[in-house]
Order: structure tokens, then C-alpha cells, then sequence
């Protein structure tokens, strides 16, 4: 009887010490998860941006087109993310000319001698490096940024309705076959936004880009910016927009974007 009452008494002082000691480790991660949003807290308060993910969508103006993007970054040092991007834009000819065919107003406008829409699809890796702190909740945290990778290169028929020898409305693409009525008309309107989409060739290719974010979002949580920057595109093979026009590789162009968006 007394072995079983000694057993029972050091089971007993042996549990008690094991939920003293998980209690104890308890109290010492809320400890250390206070200390820990304290501090955030306090950067945060003194303008200092910091978060360990965060999701940004651009929307941006090109010097030869425009474009949309989305970035998903994990934060590496107090200064450093590493960022990884899709980004799908349109590349236009800057000597592109929009007419309008049969009735003016009423007609749908056109390019005159537009062979294909080119639209580059890139996914890339970079990162922010942020070189000035807001300084306080209505101050502007500005970074540099900077990435590269690949480029796939859409080219997407472009298709335009024209007026045949008995009057009737063609839609035609430039062809051998169709060339004389592509190039002379009489045109009545651009091919309609479902048209060649189902034609579209592939080309390869890679990108870099550098640029300036501004960052003026009141809260840590949120982004709320602008980037200037430049970037460059390149394919494989020459991607013909315009016809009696130059067919380029390369592809340099400035932007402008409006950013908006997430961090946890």
C-alpha cells in the first residue's frame, strides 16, 4: 500500500511540475507575441514599414502602350523584399494612326496597316530595396525596384471589316489573298474583340525592369503608391505591328504606374 501511495505521489508531483513547466512556456510566448507587436507597433508609429508579406497590383501607363501587373513579396531584412511579378501589357507602333470608317461618328475606328496586336506576357524575380523611410504615418517611403525574367510575346491577328466589290461587309486580316482590300479599303470598322484570339503566335523572350516606388499609404497594412520607372523587352524573332514600318526585337519604353494594395 505504501508503494502504490508513493507511485501515486510522484506521478502526481511529476505532472504537476510538467503543467507548471507548459504553463511557464505559455506566459513566455504571449510574452514574447506582445514584444513582438509592441515593437511593430512602435515602427509603425514611427513610419517604418514593416510586414513579412505583401500583395501589390499595378496599373500602368507605357510610353508605347499600357499594361497591368501583380507582385507578391516576402520581406527579407528590414530594407530588403524579394518580390516575384506577372505583368501582361500592349506594345503599339508609336506611328499608329486611328481612322474611322463608313459613317463618321457612327463607325468603329481603325489602325491603317496594323498586322497584330502584340502583348507580352512576363513573369519575372527582383526585389525592393527601400531607401527612405516614411519618417511618420503621413510621410512617403520610397524604394527601389528592380527585376528581370521571361517574356512570352502574343501576337494576335488584328482584323478590320471592309466593303466588298457587291457592297457587302468583309472582315478580313492581312493576307496575300487579301491584301489589295486590306491596304485600299473602303473601310467601315475595326474586326470586333472576340476576332484572332484563337490565331495568337507564341514568341519567347526575356525582360528586365528598373524603377522608383513611392509609397504613401497611412497604415502598414495598406499601399497606396506610384512607380516611375523603365523597362526592356526582348524576343527572339522580329515582331511585326505595322506594316512599312521597321519589325523590332527590342523594345525600350518609360512608365507610370498607380499602386494598390496588402501587406500582413
Amino acid at each position: 500500500m505504501k508503494k502504490i501511495s508513493l507511485i501515486v505521489f510522484i506521478a502526481l508531483l511529476a505532472t504537476s511540475s510538467q503543467a507548471q513547466n507548459s504553463r511557464e512556456q505559455r506566459l513566455q510566448k504571449k510574452e514574447a507575441k506582445r514584444n513582438r507587436i509592441s515593437e511593430l507597433v512602435r515602427q509603425a508609429e514611427e513610419g517604418v514599414l514593416v510586414y513579412e508579406k505583401q500583395s501589390v497590383f499595378g496599373i500602368q501607363l507605357r510610353t508605347n502602350g499600357y499594361g497591368a501587373f501583380y507582385e507578391l513579396g516576402f520581406m527579407k531584412t528590414n530594407r530588403k523584399t524579394n518580390i516575384f511579378s506577372i505583368n501582361i501589357a500592349e506594345i503599339k507602333d508609336p506611328r499608329e494612326e486611328k481612322l474611322f470608317g463608313g459613317s463618321f461618328p457612327f463607325g468603329s475606328p481603325f489602325v491603317y496597316g496594323k498586322i497584330n496586336y502584340l502583348y507580352p506576357v512576363s513573369l519575372g524575380f527582383g526585389q525592393q530595396y527601400i531607401l527612405g523611410q516614411k519618417g511618420n504615418k503621413n510621410g512617403v517611403a520610397v524604394s527601389g525596384v528592380y527585376s528581370a525574367g521571361v517574356t512570352l510575346g502574343l501576337l494576335r491577328p488584328y482584323y478590320i471589316v471592309v466593303q466588298d466589290a457587291v457592297n457587302n461587309e468583309k472582315t478580313i486580316r492581312y493576307t496575300t489573298a487579301d491584301s489589295a482590300a486590306f491596304l485600299n479599303g473602303p473601310y467601315l470598322s475595326r474586326g470586333g474583340f472576340g476576332k484572332g484570339w484563337s490565331e495568337i503566335k507564341v514568341k519567347p523572350g526575356a525582360f528586365a525592369k528598373v524603377a522608383m516606388r513611392f509609397d504613401w499609404g497611412r497604415f502598414n497594412e495598406t499601399v497606396s503608391g506610384m512607380e516611375i520607372g523603365m523597362s526592356v523587352d526582348y524576343f527572339t524573332s522580329d515582331m511585326p505591328i505595322l506594316l512599312f514600318q521597321d519589325e523590332k526585337k527590342l523594345f525600350f519604353q518609360g512608365h507610370i504606374a498607380i499602386l494598390f494594395g496588402r501587406r500582413r
